[in-house]
């Protein structure tokens, strides 16, 4: 059914363009006898050229792991109380854009930070190409604003990583040894009824090979919560899987930048009004429009500049 959904979705698109370009001609026809105007054309024909560009931009997304959901994971870095305000209104960014975009966000984990904002959170977005729209978003997104934490006034600093991993669904196959798991329960943490906060329904799982750990608090019985743990870790060393594939098969795919400070990927200049990818050098004047979920131009930017590499 996923399958039958994506060629539809396609179908669908080129029907689209179909009868968009069938009207322009018609238009053509009309304006050459005198019943339309020229206005009338290039409008019909400036729909036209956005249905195509969309269309020809959607045709970036060809790997097999596009088509999926994917899981968004944000952590605060340097810069204390401040960073963690980042880490959360990027937090907000994401769910704007999700909702803005037709998918559907859910939350899986979220630690808050000792004063105000989060230390760490991971949210599930599910829908079509999901993955293959976010993930030019994995690496370090940085903050340049005038503090509202500091006493003097001062312009800060802060930094917080975002990490994109597909959602692995049951067309990929991902094995799980269940002894190389090693499994802890704690109590959810942050709002909730009674019966969240006194059971220790909250899960840990750390993947003794790959080192890797995943925690999740979204659902009310420990049994689901580990369901979705082991949901996620499967998507984690997917992604791992991924990014090993990649680097044996390209250099020039090996050598992009890190997920580490000093190299981020973009910066957030409040006080300046302005935001720019360091990769593309795509940049949007209206700061308050991308924190509110506006990333359609920096998502299409990156996977044009990607696809043209």
């Amino acid at each position: 059914m996923k399958e039958i959904k994506i060629h539809k979705l396609w179908v669908g698109k080129y029907q689209v363009l179909q009868e968009a370009y069938d009207e322009l001609e018609i238009l053509a026809e009309f304006y050459k006898e005198g019943e339309s105007s020229e206005e009338e054309v290039e409008a019909q024909y400036q729909k036209c050229l956005t249905l195509v560009e969309d269309v020809e931009f959607r045709s970036t997304l060809d790997q097999e792991e596009d088509e999926l959901s994917c899981l968004l994971e944000i952590n605060a870095g340097a810069g204390g109380t401040e960073a963690c305000d980042w880490a959360e209104m990027l937090y907000r960014m994401y769910l704007m854009y999700g909702e803005k975009a037709g998918y559907k966000v859910k939350e899986l984990n979220r630690v808050h930070g000792d004063v105000a904002g989060i230390k760490s959170a991971e949210i599930e977005i599910t829908g079509e190409y999901a993955y293959g729209m976010l993930k030019g978003e994995n690496g370090v997104h940085r903050l340049v604003r005038v503090s509202p934490f500091n006493a003097q006034g001062k312009r800060m600093t802060s930094f917080a990583s975002v990490f994109v991993h597909p959602v692995v669904d049951n067309r990929i196959e991902i094995t799980v040894d269940p002894s190389d798991l090693d499994w802890d329960t704690f109590r959810a943490s942050g709002a909730g009824g009674q019966h969240v906060n006194k059971t220790e329904s909250a899960v840990r799982c750390r993947h003794l090979p790959s080192g890797i750990v995943v925690e999740c608090q979204a659902e009310r019985s420990q049994h689901m919560n580990r369901e979705k743990a082991i949901e996620m870790l499967k998507s984690r060393l997917y992604e791992k899987a991924l990014e090993e594939k990649r680097a044996a098969k390209s250099v020039t795919e090996a050598g992009k930048m890190k997920n580490e400070w000093g190299s981020q990927i973009r910066s957030y200049v409040l006080d300046d009004r302005r935001v720019k990818d360091h990769r593309t050098n795509f940049e949007n004047r209206n700061t308050d429009a991308v924190l509110a979920g506006d990333l359609e131009g920096f998502l299409k930017a990156f996977l044009m500049w990607d696809g043209s590499r």
